[in-house]
């Protein structure tokens, strides 16, 4: 009977952490594509304050040092524009996220020479992102294998 609560467990996560082809919508459309293209990096827009665990998504500061004066006439610059007026932050729906017990570093991912692409597909070539890789435990346990990385439990879990 456990082994079969343990199988069903693991089924409801697996599904959890599917990818999905189909991109949740946002309150504001925002092509990766077009920004990318322009020579944009992903460091221009997304920071990441020390200690470098988590990269932030953007302020409305940040595009609207641009878009202050590019593309003003668009109605979904002119809704940045008003988030940015109220100083509300725009409501993205995240794409990926990892959960709290787990601890997961971007800096030192990039230090080992991990690119953005690595964990969050070819965001270079998206109108609209999607969840397209595996974050999951298997997932990265995976990434880590081809890596050499460690699989130690302590490695991406604090102890208890």
């Amino acid at each position: 009977m456990r082994a079969l609560a343990l199988f069903l467990l693991g089924l409801l996560l697996a599904a959890q952490q599917s990818t999905s082809p189909t991109p949740p919508e946002q309150p504001i459309p925002y092509s990766h594509k077009k920004h990318l293209a322009m020579g944009l990096a992903c460091k221009n827009c997304h920071t990441s304050p020390d200690p470098g665990e988590t990269m932030g998504i953007p302020a409305t500061s940040v595009c609207m040092g641009c878009h202050a004066k590019i593309r003003t006439d668009s109605p979904a610059i002119q809704k940045l524009a008003k988030y940015h007026q109220d100083k509300a932050e725009v409501p993205w729906v995240r794409v990926y996220q990892i959960p709290t017990y787990v601890f997961f570093s971007h800096k030192a991912h990039l230090e080992t020479g991990a690119k953005c692409e690595t964990c969050h597909g070819p965001v270079a070539t998206r109108e609209a992102l999607s969840k397209e890789t595996d974050i999951s435990m298997g997932g990265c346990m995976n990434c880590h294998r081809q890596n050499k990385a460690s699989n130690d439990c302590t490695f991406c879990h604090e102890p208890k």
